[in-house]
């Protein structure tokens, strides 16, 4: 039974707290007993056998929240150990997708969607842990689970807006089928790249001729309360905990528009204001739910937007401060261990997804085989197509999987939206241990190898690109400010750094008619640094701002 999920007991992890692990071990011999006989009978068993105490200590003594989740879900833990990780996923998946709980109430419906939370996050963990699943496998489920979740929220709250007389439902089976409701996802969601505990970026839409004259004159208010049904019923946390951490923000000019919007206006909004950045992000969308046929169709009218075939130096040039969110230097700056954040850091995950995403958009609109939303499969496409030496598509895979893999340690010990290691040595210790290691030092070595590869090779591809110009960072893409970009206004002698940066996006969304021009934005990037290092050199750098803004 054991077997069908831990096929090497020698490489589950030790535990980094043995005491805490010992307690596990017997807070799962007091949960067994207390269930029916048929789930007495297999914790006995189960903590009896090598495999399965390893297994115990491997979970218990490294991460509380699944810990937690294992003796909660002892009958699910029954099931997963007897028919093994891949079948019980699909069961699961089966389960959120087959639309049996048409008549439930929100809070049953949002109880149900936190369990099967719960059970992923355990099946999903387990399988990772035990080195059953490899670094896509995991991504790919936690993806496919998040999609499973929203197509089940849709259907629900379709059903209660047509209950409602919202909507008339086209397929009372299907209710998202035919809806003209399209929720499309982005960033890690979009690519099946998700993480433990990762937001999911989405963008809804609605195709206003997709529905009745007697639905349209309170439309848009009806989508846009079932969007706010949607966010709340990933996003709150209740006694059951949450499902998925959801983020809107990466719709067009998020500051001015609602949360859902209709397909036209979306339309206009990347023909005529589209940037850079969100091409990038596009790279990655797919649509998740709702009406899926009406999403591939959105998808394929903005292709031309997203894969331009011709590009001017100026384009190419903003393509490049796309990167510039990470500085790299070659073969400049230290490496940290202790504190470093492998996500956002140097060497890090993002600049292995910017080192393929802005080759990918200078290349892809000629070539329809760069076009891949996975990193690892953009990178092997990228060297298959002559852009990107074969070694560094290699190198930067591995080190790729190496770090996603660090990631999902540090996120399963407490389930917190973390990418940063630890500070302290005994921290670190633990990491290590969790992901194998005989200790920090160890890990330490082998993590600096894989950051200083993916450094190297990002600075080598950039190392040509002409800096933005000043010190410091000044970038003015996504949907955050960046808070290094912060500091730099800031030193500058701007006393409101944010109100600073709110005003230059603004600049970006063409909310001025002068900057309502793709080259304009564009060239925008480039005088922006000159711009503000001037002004800053004015007696009264903010007033002199707001009067530029103002001219």
């Amino acid at each position: 039974m054991i077997a069908r999920l831990i096929t090497d007991p020698a490489r589950l992890p030790k535990a980094a707290d043995p005491e805490r692990a010992a307690v596990g071990r017997e807070r799962w011999r007091e949960a067994g007993a207390s269930g029916g006989a048929a789930t007495a009978r297999f914790a006995r068993e189960f903590a009896a056998d090598e495999s399965g105490t390893a297994l115990l200590d491997a979970v218990f003594g490294n991460s509380p929240f699944l810990g937690q989740a294992l003796l909660l879900e002892m009958d699910f833990a029954r099931t997963l150990f007897a028919e093994g990780p891949d079948a019980s996923f699909a069961r699961l998946i089966a389960g959120l997708e087959g639309g049996g709980a048409e008549g439930a109430s929100e809070a049953d419906a949002m109880r149900a969607l936190r369990t099967a939370k719960r059970r992923a996050a355990l099946l999903i963990g387990l399988a990772d842990i035990a080195g059953t699943w490899a670094v896509e496998r995991v991504t790919g489920a936690l993806s496919h689970f998040a999609d499973a979740c929203l197509g089940a929220t849709i259907r629900h709250l379709l059903r209660r807006a047509a209950a409602d007389g919202a909507f008339a439902l086209k397929d009372e089976r299907d209710p998202a089928r035919g809806s003209g409701l399209i929720v499309l996802g982005m960033g890690k969601l979009g690519a099946f790249e998700l993480n433990y505990s990762s937001d999911v970026d989405l963008i809804v839409l609605y195709d206003a001729d997709r529905f009745g004259e007697s639905e349209r004159p309170f439309l848009q208010r009806n989508i846009v309360k079932l969007t706010h049904g949607l966010v709340r019923h990933l996003s709150e946390r209740t006694a059951d905990g949450y499902v998925f951490r959801t983020d809107l923000r990466l719709r067009p000019d998020p500051g001015s528009t609602p949360p859902a919007i209709p397909i036209a206006a979306a339309e206009v909004y990347y023909e005529s204001l589209g940037q850079n950045w969100e091409r990038a992000a596009f790279v990655k969308a797919r649509a998740a739910a709702g009406d899926r046929e009406a999403g591939d169709r959105f998808l394929a009218q903005l292709r031309p937007f997203v894969w331009r075939k011709y590009l001017d130096f100026a384009a190419i040039q903003d393509i490049h401060s796309i990167k510039r969110q990470v500085n790299a230097h070659h073969g400049g700056g230290e490496i940290a261990v202790n504190g470093h954040n492998v996500k956002l850091g140097r060497g890090g995950i993002r600049e292995i997804e910017l080192f393929a995403q802005t080759q990918q958009l200078i290349w892809g609109g000629r070539d329809a085989r760069l076009r891949t939303p996975g990193t690892v499969a953009a990178l092997q496409a990228l060297a298959a197509c002559g852009r990107i030496a074969d070694e560094a598509a290699t190198r930067l895979a591995e080190a790729y999987r190496y770090l996603r893999r660090v990631e999902h340690r540090l996120q399963m010990v407490a389930d917190e939206q973390t990418h940063t290691l630890p500070e302290s040595q005994a921290g670190l210790e633990a990491i290590a241990r969790f992901l194998g290691y005989s200790g920090a030092d160890e890990f330490a070595g082998a993590l600096l190898g894989q950051l200083r590869a993916v450094e190297r090779h990002y600075a080598e591809l950039f190392e040509e690109a002409p800096a933005l110009g000043g010190s410091g960072n000044l970038v003015f893409t996504g949907t955050d400010h960046d808070p290094e970009t912060l500091a730099t206004i800031a030193r500058q002698g701007f006393s409101d750094p944010s109100g600073v940066s709110s005003i230059v996006r603004g600049w970006h969304h063409g909310r001025y008619r002068a900057m309502r021009s793709t080259r304009a934005r564009e060239l925008l990037t480039e005088l922006t640094p000159a711009l503000l290092a001037a002004l800053a050199k004015t007696a009264q750098p903010a007033t002199a701002f707001a009067r530029f803004d103002e001219f």
